[in-house]
């Protein structure tokens, strides 16, 4: 009787030295939880080059951006941003690119910029004629014409008055690039 007592006697004990264990170690768990989510968050919030990729509308919003004077070109750029119309998407385009060593490949996906709602319908009934003249511009160009933004920019030119010589109820006002892969 006397090592029955002993031993209801340590099952209580042992019981709440579990639990207040357990308890510990799901605290414990909690806090690393908590501090590994915050590390996460400082160490990723405070990369540059991660924000620039992953959110460059938020870094543009960003309330202590350097001052700097601007350019006519970026007062362009500020102004056609302020001021764009109706965008028509295209579909992907994937060409080759000319090349005399070895094979380069473009992917680009591209929105026109419209000057009036009426031409899509115009863009609608055209788009083989328009992707067929879009991909001999591209297939012509070669890397060094389109690697640059220079290069980028007289492609786009070049687009431009491509397809609005051949359209008649309105014009192409810009074209803006959303995908620009080189392989």
């Amino acid at each position: 009787m006397a090592e029955e007592a002993s031993t209801e006697e340590a099952t209580p004990a042992e019981k709440k030295s579990s639990n207040m264990l357990m308890i510990i170690i799901i605290i414990v768990l909690v806090l690393i939880i908590i501090l590994g989510a915050v590390g996460f968050l400082l160490l990723s919030g405070g990369d540059e080059e991660n924000m620039q990729q992953a959110a460059p509308q938020a870094k543009e919003k960003s309330v202590s951006k350097p001052k700097r004077t601007m350019s006519s070109s970026d007062m362009d750029d500020s102004r056609q941003l302020s001021e764009i119309g109706i965008l028509y998407p295209l579909d992907t385009f994937t060409v080759n690119l000319k090349s005399d060593a070895g094979r380069r490949y473009l992917k680009v996906t591209m929105s026109l910029e419209l000057e009036g709602p009426e031409l899509s319908l115009e863009l609608d009934a055209k788009s083989p004629v328009i992707r067929d003249r879009v991909i001999r511009i591209l297939t012509s160009k070669t890397l060094e014409e389109i690697s640059s933004k220079k290069g980028k920019q007289k492609v786009s030119n070049q687009i431009m008055d491509t397809l609005n010589a051949m359209i008649s109820d309105g014009t192409i006002r810009g074209i803006y690039f959303t995908e620009f892969v080189i392989q």
